[in-house]
């Protein structure tokens, strides 16, 4: 180690901010918990905003009390999963902690995701009972008898509407494509009707700090998806710890914009979970483009703003901008992806607030590394530091194991009580992941004398567009079932607002022609938009190791090249 410095030394404890502490004194309480505590404490307090109408947050733990009361009565009770299928609405944070008040595991699914995907998510997850959204409805109807879904709730983006736009909206929904008829079905039931019909009395549930409360999906080096186990001590401790490392904000003093997706863990812990265990207001933005984003906070105001790099480049680009006054925010916070160090100057120049970039995964809830916030060096390129009461190393890539010198290049690997319980139903790949008490990132990183980790490369061959994780077997699995395909590989190339997107190199079967924009539509079929590859391209063969494993990384030099 240079100058003696060890990981076992915590070198970054020197940088923390001023009264964030290495260790906090974490509280056994759930996030429904926290709930009824805030709704104790600020029970007039603007909890949610959506388009402006907006619900306090003693009508938000009453609306939680009512829908954990309906689930019940669907015979919904402890250790049941039950799947949520909707953009950041009302309904989505409503139905989250109903769900895990009632000792049940809430399974958060991507809209975005085709049938095929969703199937798959639900049946693993064994979803007993679907949330979901009108414009999804008659989808999910004809996918259910695939699924051992027995129930489906809708709701609408009118459901919560203020004046005049609730008068409109039954008016002009339907021709914007912002609603729709869900048809008649058995055990089909809307949202509005189900709510009117409850009181707000739910049964007790005991509930253990260790209890999963949600299966978050991921991906991983093979590609499967995995079911990440996160208990109510995991989901707790984690906004614990986020508020921890941001000393200067108070609670019920803040406004939260709601824009990262609720139905990623990201979005998840930070834009809806931490605000509500702060008491901030929550402004909530279904979809997170640039019009939309400039919008919500010219009219609502944040103060904080957690985003991924496509959404502060799509701002910083788009023209109305110029006339949005951005000088509510004070913080905001940023991670997924590299933050461009010009991005970050002009954003922070638009709004006088401070960016702070950090880093995490499903798998640890997902916060690990941080940069200070305030009166500590941020470095430009940095993940950060490790949060409290979270350790982290470098260790070597082939053996696990083994400490690296401060500076030299290896796996980052962390310790903390964010860190998952496992995946579900997959011991092999849990017991790799968390080989010796340590989370294994897959991520190719190193940590320089301040104790500040740097991502060099992803160890895992994972896109990331847009904010959302691609992982090429996916993609690669749907090429393979076109009949003129016989090999193809995916990989991520640079994309000036995505950060990535996808590339597939495609050898066709012998005498078989095809196009860009035929094999495009094929997989329109079985991916999400956002997984959608933007370049095809055709070879005779693609580079292989001489055991027959394709070289991504020379694919990945090559169109770097050009």
């Amino acid at each position: 180690m240079t100058k003696g410095i060890s990981y076992q030394d915590k070198p970054w404890l020197k940088n923390y901010e001023d009264g964030v502490p290495e260790n906090i004194r974490i509280e056994k309480a759930s996030l429904p918990d926290f709930l009824d505590r805030t709704a104790k404490d600020f029970p007039d307090k603007m909890a949610l905003n959506f388009q402006g109408y907006t619900i306090n947050y003693r009508e938000l733990n009453n609306m939680v009390n009512n829908f954990a009361a309906c689930l019940n009565s669907f015979g919904i009770k402890k250790g049941d999963s039950v799947a949520i299928l909707l953009p950041n609405l009302i309904p989505c944070v409503v139905s989250y902690y109903a769900i895990i008040k009632l000792g049940g595991i809430a399974v958060m699914n991507n809209p975005l995701y085709s049938d095929r995907e969703l199937e798959y998510q639900f049946n693993n997850s064994g979803s007993k009972l679907l949330i979901t959204l009108d414009l999804l409805g008659n989808r999910m109807i004809d996918l259910r008898p695939k699924t051992g879904i027995k129930q489906i709730i809708y709701t609408s983006i009118g459901d919560y509407l203020p004046f005049p736009k609730n008068i409109l909206f039954p008016l002009v929904g339907k021709k914007k494509g912002l609603a729709a008829d869900v048809k008649p079905s058995d055990s089909v039931y809307k949202w509005k009707d189900l709510l009117s019909k409850h009181f707000p009395a739910p049964p007790r549930v005991s509930i253990s700090f260790d209890d999963v409360a949600m299966y978050q999906y991921t991906g991983g080096t093979t590609g499967v998806s995995k079911g990440v186990m996160l208990t109510h001590a995991n989901l707790s401790t984690q906004v614990q710890q986020v508020r921890a490392w941001f000393p200067k904000f108070n609670r019920g003093e803040e406004v939260m914009l709601g824009a990262l997706p609720f139905f990623h863990v990201f979005g998840l812990t930070v834009a809806m979970n931490f605000s509500i265990y702060m008491g901030w207001g929550d402004v909530l933005v279904p979809k997170p483009q640039p019009e939309p984003l400039l919008e919500a906070i010219g009219k609502f105001r944040p103060t904080f703003a957690p985003l991924v790099p496509t959404m502060y480049i799509g701002m910083l680009n788009n023209p109305l901008i110029n006339k949005t006054d951005m000088t509510s925010i004070k913080g905001c916070f940023s991670g997924s992806a590299p933050l461009p160090v010009e991005v970050i100057r002009d954003f922070e120049k638009k709004t006088g607030a401070v960016i702070v970039e950090g880093f995490g995964m499903t798998e640890s809830s997902p916060v690990t590394h941080v940069n200070p916030f305030a009166g500590g060096k941020r470095k430009v390129g940095s993940i950060g530091l490790p949060i409290s009461d979270t350790e982290s190393r470098i260790v070597d890539l082939n053996d696990g194991k083994t400490d690296l010198p401060v500076g030299e290049i290896g796996e980052l690997i962390v310790k903390g009580p964010q860190v998952m319980k496992g995946y579900w139903n997959i011991p092999e790949e849990t017991a790799n992941t968390l080989a010796g008490g340590w989370l294994h990132t897959g991520d190719i990183a190193k940590m320089d004398d301040d104790g500040y980790f740097f991502i060099v490369d992803r160890k895992k061959d994972m896109i990331i567009s847009g904010g959302y994780n691609v992982y090429p077997r996916d993609v690669e699995e749907v090429f393979f079932e076109h009949p003129k395909v016989q090999e193809a590989t995916a990989i991520g190339i640079p994309h000036p607002v995505r950060g990535e997107s996808v590339k597939v190199f495609v050898v066709l079967k012998e005498g078989e022609t095809a196009t860009k924009e035929e094999l495009i539509e094929h997989c329109k079929k079985s991916l999400a938009t956002y997984k959608l590859p933007t370049e095809i391209e055709f070879r005779e063969e693609l580079p292989k190791t001489n055991v027959g494993k394709v070289l991504k990384k020379n694919l990945r030099a090559e169109s770097a090249i050009k």
